[in-house]
């Protein structure tokens, strides 16, 4: 006489693997995002793909009627960064942290190693010239990014994002969210002094 067993079904095991395998997913997922957040890294400081590679500028429109010190601002092209260490800003009117971080942008573009040029993202022309009109304009040049191709791009995720651009056109450094006192003194200014340095090595 045979003996009963208690195996099931190879579908039957099957449906259970599946029936679990989000919450696998999902706990794993987890215990990454804990990882990341007991690291006491800066999970703003976002590695990117094009780190080291050619940024990708598109010659946009101007932000009509902006002005800086007076003078009309031109358009942002690609030749508005060469030869030159770049820092370019991706903001818009409607975008909170923006108007947080706008005061480290306006210190930044009186940095006179560096040129700030600005990316105005999805946004109105008049709004934009309200919020430079009130909190100052650091840009000294400014193209719209109306439905986003450029940032799409350059591998943007969510305003605002700022990228270091070299004098031979090689993004060197990404910060994604605003610019504070600390993320300056420990991510973009030893980029910055990196990147001065390796320009007059090459010199």
């Amino acid at each position: 006489m045979s003996q009963p067993t208690d195996e099931r079904p190879a579908g039957s095991r099957a449906r259970i693997l599946l029936a679990l395998m989000p919450l696998v997913i999902f706990a794993t997922l987890a215990a990454i995002f804990f990882l990341q957040l007991s690291s006491g890294r800066d999970i703003s400081e976002i590695p990117s793909a094009l780190i080291g590679t050619k940024a990708p500028f598109h010659d946009l429109a101007p932000l009509e009627g902006a002005t800086r010190n007076g003078a009309a601002v031109p358009a942002l092209t690609a030749e508005a960064a060469k030869g030159k260490l770049t820092l370019v800003n991706f903001w818009a009117s409607w975008c909170v942290p923006c108007r947080q971080e706008h005061p480290v942008i306006l210190a930044l573009s009186q940095d006179p190693r560096l040129t700030v040029l600005g990316v105005n993202y999805k946004d109105g022309t008049e709004n934009a010239l309200r919020f430079l009109g009130e909190l100052g304009n650091p840009y000294a040049a400014i193209g719209i990014d109306p439905n986003g191709k450029m940032a799409i791009d350059w591998g943007v995720y969510g305003i605002p994002e700022s990228y270091l651009v070299g004098p031979d056109g090689t993004i060197l450094y990404k910060k994604v969210g605003p610019f504070d006192e600390n993320s300056v003194k420990t991510g973009l200014m030893p980029a910055i002094e990196k990147a001065l340095a390796a320009s007059a090595q090459a010199g």
